[in-house]
């Protein structure tokens, strides 16, 4: 083949490659965008109600992954405080989202009251101690109560409150075993490993291996309420609030209330 015909040819094949190369760039899918990932501390209680809650709002927000951290609110203050990432933190008590808020740490303008619950007492299914009030505790039949952290663990703290404002707390003292957020508390009660345990209604309702045998009275621990804010160093801050929003639109108000978690207007 000539020296003139073999450069044709060359050229004739490297429009061909590069014909092919370009189809096959316009023929291939486009790239799929990863969604956000939203970032969600929250109080242990709000476990199993916020998981329900997720598909419905990812449903409605495509370009969103909701991530969640679920802990003792005290707990998830000092990550908070120590600068681990969150867009999103909804708390047991008002007590630490009030230090967030004193410390800047909140999106001026964020903060609401979310949620409402109540305290309970609750004894394994097969209980036979036949409990029905608080300071019963006292009785010599119950040996090992369990309860949240009184400093880190709202759950705990409203107990403390129970047991001061009761008369009780000096009596109930020894008997007491700690657990770092709510979740233990209930789990200790279901395994029989204690006599007693200090839950939410929420916790009690969501297990069918304990028995609910007392409700604390309102007036003798602080109103349980759960507040909610968007955390100043936030990188999403808009899809936060629009989280906050879902929270209470009608469709999160309904799941909520099926836990059994009161509405706070």
């Amino acid at each position: 083949m000539k020296k003139r015909h073999w450069l044709t040819f060359l050229a004739s094949v490297g429009v061909a490659i590069a014909l092919s190369a370009c189809l096959r760039l316009s023929s291939a899918p486009s790239a799929v965008a990863e969604p956000t990932e939203l970032l969600v501390s929250a109080a242990a209680s709000l476990q199993e109600v916020l998981q329900d809650i997720q598909p419905l709002f990812e449903e409605a927000h495509s370009e969103v992954k909701v991530t969640y951290n679920f802990g003792a609110s005290g707990a998830l203050l000092q990550q908070i405080e120590q600068g681990a990432p969150a867009d999103v933190f909804i708390s047991a008590a008002a007590s630490q989202m009030d230090a967030l808020e004193q410390g800047g740490l909140l999106l001026p303008e964020s903060r609401r009251d979310l949620l409402g619950n109540q305290l309970v007492l609750v004894v394994p299914q097969d209980s036979t101690l036949n409990l029905s009030d608080f300071t019963q505790l006292t009785d010599d039949q119950v040996r090992r109560i369990s309860v949240g952290e009184f400093r880190s663990v709202p759950a705990g703290t409203y107990a403390e409150q129970v047991f001061t404002n009761l008369g009780i707390l000096e009596q109930v003292q020894p008997k007491l075993i700690f657990a770092n957020n709510v979740r233990a508390v209930l789990a200790a009660v279901e395994s029989g490993n204690v006599d007693a345990g200090i839950v939410y209604t929420t916790d009690a309702l969501s297990s069918e291996q304990v028995t609910q045998v007392a409700t604390a009275a309102t007036d003798l621990h602080d109103p349980i309420v759960y507040p909610a804010a968007v955390i100043q160093p936030s990188g999403n801050p808009e899809m936060a609030k629009d989280f906050l929003a879902f929270l209470q639109s009608s469709p999160a108000e309904a799941v909520f209330e099926q836990h059994g978690f009161t509405l706070v207007n």
